[in-house]
């Protein structure tokens, strides 16, 4: 056959269809028989035997030549079709009747909108047939317990009744005549649910298909293909696309619904994070070019790590994670910039050497962040920060560890900050005087009368008064009185930070560089 005839994208030559195919010499005069492509495909019937079909492609002299190399298969034995849908694309206002195998290229071309009408006018049909052999076997009048087994059943009656509940919607098919009609013709009525009817909405006027929105039109598309009968296997490549998040799911579960009232197999291709997250573990396959093999998920921990982007070549943080086999989790980029700020007041550099990935959540979510990265690089180490807030000052070690969480390995280390947040250590006047512009004296009184903090040398002490352990350094220099002269002077915490002194520096920034240079394992 022509090569135009098999593949419904026109390509040179067999060798663009597979990565790394080379020629092989297979005539008896050594010339080359063009690019030979032997493709496989095994399956399991319901009963659990396995199946076989593997055909062999040469292209040679423009024609395509296929022939059977290895089957197991008997005359009789049901073959699955498999139809494999792209983005949704190539909706027209007139789309005319056609053949099964042009349905199939238009799809393959990703066009699936081109033939959208046809699928399902497909549908339609059959429906009018079987209500109409129903009829029959009652004397002209279908029976109310045929009617409820056709609603439950048919693919036409779940399509019309889920988008009646999904969108408000029904859709109005023409009844086509080959003699008479050029263009399959599709309307949508709009109304509200009343059992299984829809109750159109007064003056509505009746519209085409293809005036409504990407989203409607993608998931119409995607349903229609699941419920032909003519497919037993459907290969979505993302679905999800133009779908708003709830849509999304809402597509995924009237999928799960249909395909196990007619015992298809789907498989979607997505990068939807909403889809991901709620999707359960063990049916996410996961795909990268880092394993030998691809896998379902079985722990958390590696749903973690699809949700973070870890599987992306290019994720900004993970270059230098693998380089140095660290990761330090902190709560935000002002925290970094603090942290960076203090470590050259202080001359530590333990800092240079992790790479820090920013993360609000608490040391249980970062730990199965951490375990997704420790799957690719076993080696890791990592430290998770996070400010005290509200927990009890007692939930913290003089070391800085966390209490609170007991980490089950020694790989990852959980720190929490003495004092309420990292802005608390930043309460000094001196700091705050310089950053300003004003008087150290004037900063102490606002301090003491308006917040209550005398601040004395006892300020950096690991242990100092309580007072100093509970103030909330977020709130008081992000609402109170210190917030004003800060904003009148475009100033932040981040510039007091930067203001400091190796005597204004409070003990537990020293702690935890020293627990960074004990964490660190070198690769």
């Amino acid at each position: 056959m022509g090569n135009d005839e098999f593949s419904p994208v026109a390509v040179p030559s067999l060798k663009h269809l597979w990565t790394n195919l080379r020629p092989q010499r297979s005539t008896a005069d050594g010339e080359k028989d063009g690019y030979t492509l032997r493709i496989a495909c095994k399956w399991l019937d319901e009963a659990g035997q396995e199946f076989v079909l593997e055909f062999g492609l040469a292209l040679a002299n423009d024609r395509l030549f296929v022939k059977v190399t290895e089957t197991n298969l008997v005359v009789g034995t049901k073959i699955p079709v498999i139809a494999y849908l792209p983005p949704f694309a190539g909706i027209t206002n007139h789309e005319m009747k056609v053949s099964p195998a042009i349905r199939r290229r238009r799809i393959g071309e990703g066009l699936a909108g081109a033939v959208l009408r046809n699928l399902l006018l497909e549908l339609f049909e059959e429906n009018d047939r079987t209500r109409s052999k129903l009829k029959a076997n009652s004397k002209g009048r279908l029976k109310q317990s045929d009617l409820n087994k056709l609603r439950s059943s048919d693919p036409w009656e779940l399509l019309q009744q889920t988008l009646r509940k999904r969108f408000n919607t029904e859709l109005i098919v023409e009844p086509f005549k080959e003699q008479y009609h050029s263009y399959i013709k599709i309307e949508l009525e709009k109304g509200e649910l009343k059992g299984f009817l829809l109750k159109r909405f007064p003056n509505y006027v009746k519209r085409d298909l293809m005036v409504e929105g990407s989203g409607f039109l993608q998931w119409l598309s995607v349903y229609a293909l699941a419920a032909s009968p003519t497919f037993d296997v459907l290969l979505l490549d993302e679905p999800d696309a133009h779908l708003h998040p709830t849509l999304q799911l809402e597509l995924m579960h009237s999928l799960g619904e249909l395909v196990s009232l007619e015992n298809k197999q789907v498989l979607v291709a997505t990068h939807s994070v909403e889809l991901l997250r709620h999707w359960p573990i063990d049916r996410i396959m996961q795909v990268s070019s880092k394993r030998p093999t691809t896998r379902y998920l079985s722990e958390n921990f590696q749903k973690t790590g699809l949700l973070a982007g870890l599987g992306s070549e290019y994720g900004p943080n993970l270059d230098p994670i693998r380089k140095t086999k660290r990761v330090l989790f902190i709560e935000g980029t002002s925290d970094k910039t603090i942290l960076e700020s203090i470590a050259g007041v202080l001359g530590r550099t333990e800092l240079n050497d992790w790479p820090i990935w920013i993360n609000n959540k608490d040391h249980s979510d970062r730990r199965q962040l951490f375990m997704a990265l420790q799957e690719d690089i076993p080696d890791l180490v990592g430290v998770s920060l996070r400010d005290r807030d509200v927990s009890e000052l007692g939930s913290v070690d003089e070391d800085l560890s966390d209490k609170g969480y007991k980490s089950p390995d020694s790989a990852f280390v959980a720190l929490k900050w003495r004092r309420r947040n990292i802005d608390s250590y930043m309460l000094h006047p001196a700091p705050i005087a310089r950053t300003v512009s004003a008087s150290e004296t004037d900063i102490s009184k606002m301090m003491a009368d308006v917040h209550g903090l005398a601040v004395g040398a006892s300020f950096t002490e690991k242990n100092p008064p309580t007072v100093f352990m509970e103030a909330d350094g977020k709130k008081i220099l992000h609402e109170g009185g210190l917030s004003s002269l800060l904003s009148g002077t475009h100033k932040t915490t981040i510039h007091v930070a930067q203001q400091l002194t190796v005597p204004e520096v409070c003990e537990d920034f020293t702690t935890f560089f020293d627990r960074l240079q004990k964490a660190t394992v070198l690769p």
